[in-house]
């Protein structure tokens, strides 16, 4: 596995060793062990998993403290665009986001630690994601910002006619109401 740090301390781009040959692939999507050997420590406790069409936009996500959770995003089919907005107060790049296109092709995860809000956009037909966290879903420390705020002026990659967003998603707050 290669770990490849981002403009924001603490967010990674990990890139699965892959072994092929004539029967296809493999590799390992995570391991305990390839993260100790990187200085990396989470106890992942459940695995999410979400079907999607083109032009969804899921996000921007997060859960407020003590139920915060880290995230390591992974694509098992079609292409999506992963965002994550760092919500640390005393990070100097509060406010800033960082994107990349995770695919069932480029294999490339995303680690998302606690902090983040979190969202991806859908670029293929479908696209299939699966992500681990290390907290449970707590329902009353769900929370979240308005994926099209022109404070953070996300490039999604969707046209705005087509995008496909949940109400609930329309709703939530801007990033400059967040207390």
């Amino acid at each position: 596995m290669t770990v490849e740090t981002t403009f924001i301390k603490d967010l990674l781009v990990l890139t699965p060793t892959i072994f092929e040959d004539e029967r296809g692939y493999f590799f390992e999507s995570y391991s305990e062990a390839s993260f100790a050997k990187n200085g990396l420590s989470y106890a992942f406790i459940q695995d999410n998993q979400s079907f999607s069409k083109r032009g969804v936009i899921r996000g921007l996500h997060f859960q407020k403290a003590p139920y915060a959770q880290t995230k390591l995003v992974r694509v098992l089919k079609g292409e999506i665009l992963d965002v994550a907005v760092d919500l640390r107060k005393d990070s100097v790049t509060y406010g800033q986001h960082f994107s990349i296109q995770l695919s069932a092709e480029n294999k490339k995860q995303l680690l998302v630690p606690k902090g983040f809000a979190h969202g991806f956009s859908v670029l293929s037909a479908n696209a299939i994601v699966s992500y681990k966290v290390d907290e449970v879903y707590h329902k009353e420390s769900e929370s979240g910002i308005q994926y099209n705020d022109p404070t953070l002026a996300i490039n999604w990659q969707v046209n705005a006619a087509e995008a496909i967003v949940s109400d609930k998603d329309r709703v939530l707050c801007p990033f400059n109401d967040l207390k």
